[in-house]
This record gives C-alpha cells, structure tokens and sequence, in this order.
C-alpha cells in the first residue's frame, strides 16, 4: 500500500465485483475509499473474471427482438416459486424484500445502468434452470440468460475501469495483500479494520496464495463494506452447514468452481461484530462439474453447461426421473436424485451429434471467442463441424470423458473410471433404447424427449444449442460418449442479513452502526434473495445490485454534511 497519507471515508473489504461496483458508487460521488483485499492486483474482479458474464433481464429487447415475450409478472412468479421462501418473519425476510426490489430493476433499469458504463450483451439469450415442470414451481418459463459480450473479464473491466481512474485522481486507493483478521469496533459501532499483512506474491490471477505473515495494520473510517465472497472453497465449512435432510448426505468428493481465498473467513469476523448471520444452510452446488484437466487452483473444477438431450443416469445406472432429470433443468431436485443413490456423482451418456451441439463449459477461459470479443473467430468456431475447441480438449484430455462406438465398449469404460458401482451394460442398454423408442413421432410421454422437442421452438436453441432429436444408440450420430459428473461446490446462498441499503442486521433486529455488506457474503442481498434455488444469471447480477445499494447508501449527504 502507498505510504503517503490517506484517510478514507470508507473501507470496502474484497476487490471482487460487488466491491468494485460500491467503490464505484462511492468515487462518483466524491467519498475516498480503501479497498483492502487479500490477493493481489492481478485478482481485481475476484470470481466474477471467471464467470461467462451470464445476466438475468426480464423483458429486454434481446428477448423482445427474437420473439419472447416476458414480464415482471412472470418474472416474480419464477423467482417466487423458485425461492420457496418459507422463513418470512425471520431469516427470510430482508431476501424477500431485496427479492422484489432486484425483479423490478431487472425489468427496469438494470440494463440501462450497465449500458451507460459501456457494458453490452450478445443478442442471443440462453435459457439456464427450466424448471421443475410447474408453473408456479422452480425454473425459468422462459430463456433470460444474457450472455456479456466479453465474458466475465468484460464486466469486471466495466466497474474496473472507472475505479483504477478514480485510483489515479487519488480517490481510491488499495491494499493489496491486507488480510483482515477483525473489524474495529467502538460503542458498538465498526468503525475500520485490522489485520495482517501478507509476504508479497505474484502469482498469477486464481493461483492459491502464500499465507506467510510479515506485518500486522489497522484501518479506520466512517463505515466498512463487506465484500468477500462466500465459503465455495472451503469444503469443510460446506459440509458442517449441508442440508442433509433436504438435499441428501454432503458430498464425500468435491471439486471447486472457485479459487482457494474464497474461504468464508470474513463471515465469522462480521458475526463477532455484532452481524446476523441468516440461511447458513443454503448454498448452489453443482451436479455437473468436471475435473479442469488444465487448472489454476487446486481441486479446479469447470461447469458443464448442458443442452436437455443427454440422458442422466446415477451411479448405480438408474436414469434420474422427471424434469429432474433433464440436463439443465432443476439443479436441486438432480442433486436430491444422485445423493438419494448413496454415490456423489452421476453420469451423462450422449451421442457425438449432441456433444458437438448442447456442450458449453462455464468460465471466461474456457469460451476464448466471447471473452476475446472476436466476431469471425465466435462464428467459425460456434458453427464449424465439431464440438468446440475447449469441449474437444475436454473429451481428449479429460479424466471424467470416455468415448466408445459401442454401449459395451463405453461401459467397460464407464466401469474403469467409476468411484463406486460397476455398471451393467445390457440394464442400460434397457433404459436407453426405451428412451429411443419415444424418437418416433414428434410427440411423446417421456418426460426428456418433451423437453427437447419445446426447446427447439425457441430459435436460438434451435439453431445454436439444442440438437435434433436422434436416437442415442444410432451408430449415425456416434461415437458414444459418456461423462462422469461431479459435485462442484460454487455459491453461498445465505449469508449476512442487510436491510436495502445494504447495512448488516444484528441480532436485535437492527444495523449495525458501520457495518454494511454486499455480493456472496450477504447472500446477495438480504441474507438469501435467492431463497432456495437460483434462477441463474442471478448471482453478477446481485453483486451489481447490492454493491450499487451500498455504494449509493454511503454516499448520500448526512445531516450533519
């Protein structure tokens, strides 16, 4: 940190997105700001840099432009019967609210705010969560998914760059490898932070950290903004909060879909000073993670990001049953099924033809056209003959891919890179053809080949993302292909309670004096805007939306000013 004097307004803890876009807030408006984060410049963004950029609007003229029509109305619905909140005078009350407060800015000024910052999103819109078959139950009736334009690295850049300028007209200035240890707190107001000071290290953006002490600090200011992310890579404090009655046993094998610093430590040090911690016992894991065959931090784990045409089936072979068990539909009720099978992963089994056209993988690097901004090199890769580039390497070099032009030969496969049953092969062969059967006639029962038949009304899935309904052991569309997909640990859901300016609640049910908290650590929002279940393209969007809260709480005029 730079020696000279500096004697901010307010301290932000955590340079990730929700920190950025509050530091952003508060520079507009004249205040100075310490931004005090434990990694080191290269980390500027924090999970967000990873991220595909993914963003939920509702109503918007990319989704108006290609025939879907939305509103807040159907919007609510979703996110309300997805959210299933159930703890509205307790733990679930300010996520409610915030739950309201974020559906009416995604249907109104969200994009608008982002678009006068530069921010752009690709006119295609993806449509993540389907749901779990109801109306009024779990999923997106409808596509939402807006993809920025430049992935995660662009979004992070569209509050990065007003913030380094305000760093350069002394405004901001930051305290890279400040590790916080414990707020300050006077008269039962936080009023800085204190910590210690870790050895330099510059290793590349991700890259687990030395912890090596060489100094302590303390910092002070009006206030303090708590921005650091959740607990996905600390597997045992996942474990201790897994709602086992709910979900089914905590995984015994977990791979992280985060970097290693996201370690939940600031939420017991925001509890000692006097914060609420609310809905400990929700977080987003993932059923489809994969081993990153190239990775950055240790157990790297990557997304599959599935089109509904492979078939699920859990570790002991038995095909996951009803909207539960189509690929990128209800992320709860698959987890419910895989875990309910006494195993912690599952396995897709697909064709070529599918591969080839429903395999995105999460994560910037993994989508080098977008996040490059290269139009010619999105449109020769994205409609060339194959899988992408990132899939195929994935297939090759994978530990969790195996290929075969034969079920017998695939299962044989399957069976040497199972951590549990071996599988039978003529019991799938059962299960499949039955499902091939139903390919006959463009209506059916089963429940998968409904879904797949629906998603190619919409165009964009239809051309670019969902292919056309075949049978899996037709030779034509081979070689087979099978994944072994893992638990991958991602989001917080619940976290810090804070009213709508984002001051952290207490255990008296009031703010905390000084104390305020934005993105993952408050449940992105209110301890749990979320509720139970994730609509997707929710969680950049809540960072934006609480960090901008805090920011814009903490810049207004006092009386006193």
């Amino acid at each position: 940190m730079d020696s000279a004097p500096f004697e901010p307004d307010v301290i932000v803890v955590g340079s990730g997105l929700a920190g950025l876009v509050a530091t952003h807030e508060l520079a507009s408006a004249g205040r100075r700001v310490l931004v005090v984060e434990q990694e080191n410049r290269k980390n500027l963004g924090g999970q967000a840099f990873w991220s595909l950029g993914g963003l939920f609007f509702v109503d918007s003229p990319e989704q108006r432009r290609i025939g879907i029509k939305d509103s807040l109305e159907l919007a609510a619905q979703d996110w309300y019967g997805s959210a299933a909140f159930d703890r509205l005078d307790d733990e679930d009350l300010w996520g409610h609210r915030w739950a309201q407060a974020y559906l009416a800015w995604a249907a109104g000024g969200k994009r608008d705010y982002l678009r006068a910052l530069g921010h752009r999103v690709m006119p295609t819109v993806g449509w993540a969560e389907r749901g779990d078959g109801s109306a009024t139950g779990h999923g997106n009736s409808v596509p939402r998914f807006h993809l920025t334009w430049g992935t995660g690295p662009r979004l992070v850049e569209t509050f990065t760059d007003p913030v380094l300028a305000a760093e350069a007209h002394g405004l901001v200035r930051f305290a890279f490898r400040h590790q916080v240890d414990e707020l300050v707190t006077d008269a039962g107001a936080v009023v800085g932070v204190r910590g210690s000071v870790l050895t330099p290290d510059d290793s590349e953006r991700g890259v687990r950290s030395s912890r090596e002490v060489v100094d302590t600090f303390e910092e002070r200011a009006d206030a303090v903004v708590v921005t650091s992310g959740g607990i996905g890579h600390n597997h045992d404090l996942m474990r201790a909060n897994w709602p086992t009655e709910r979900v089914g046993p905590a995984p015994e094998h977990l791979i992280s879909g985060v970097p290693a610093h996201v370690d939940g430590r600031m939420l017991h040090i925001a509890e000692q000073a006097g914060g609420r911690i609310v809905n400990r016992d929700r977080m987003w894991a993932y059923t489809e993670g994969i081993h990153n065959w190239a990775p950055v931090w240790p157990d790297h784990a990557i997304r599959i990001l599935p089109g509904p045409s492979s078939m699920w089936f859990d570790a002991n072979g038995r095909r996951l049953t009803g909207m539960s068990g189509v690929p990128g539909a209800d992320s709860i009720g698959s987890m419910k099924q895989i875990l309910a099978a006494g195993h912690d992963y599952s396995w897709f089994v697909l064709t070529q033809s599918i591969i080839e056209k429903e395999f995105a993988l999460s994560g910037s690097e993994q989508n080098p056209d977008i996040t490059g901004r290269d139009l010619t090199f999105l449109l020769r890769s994205r409609l060339a003959k194959g899988a992408p580039g990132p899939v195929e390497a994935f297939k090759e070099h994978g530990v969790d891919f195996v290929a075969a032009d034969t079920l017998p030969e695939l299962v044989e496969q399957m069976n040497a890179i199972a951590r549990g049953p071996q599988l039978d092969a003529d019991d799938l062969e059962r299960q499949i053809a039955a499902r091939d059967r139903e390919l006959a006639n463009p209506f059916t029962k089963d429940v998968q080949v409904m879904v797949m038949h629906n998603a190619r009304k919409s165009i964009v899935d239809k051309v670019v993302r969902v292919a056309k309904p075949h049978r899996i052991l037709d030779a034509a569309h081979g070689p087979l292909v099978a994944v072994r997909l893992n638990i991958l640990s991602r989001k917080t859901l619940g976290g810090l309670q804070t009213d709508l300016d984002s001051r952290v609640i207490g255990t008296d049910g009031s703010p905390v004096p000084g104390l305020y908290a934005a993105g993952e650590v408050a449940g992105f929002g209110g301890g749990g805007v979320h509720g139970y279940n994730a609509l997707e393209g929710t969680f950049l969007g809540g960072c934006i939306f609480s960090g901008r809260a805090a920011g814009r709480a903490l810049a207004r005029p006092t009386k006193d000013s």
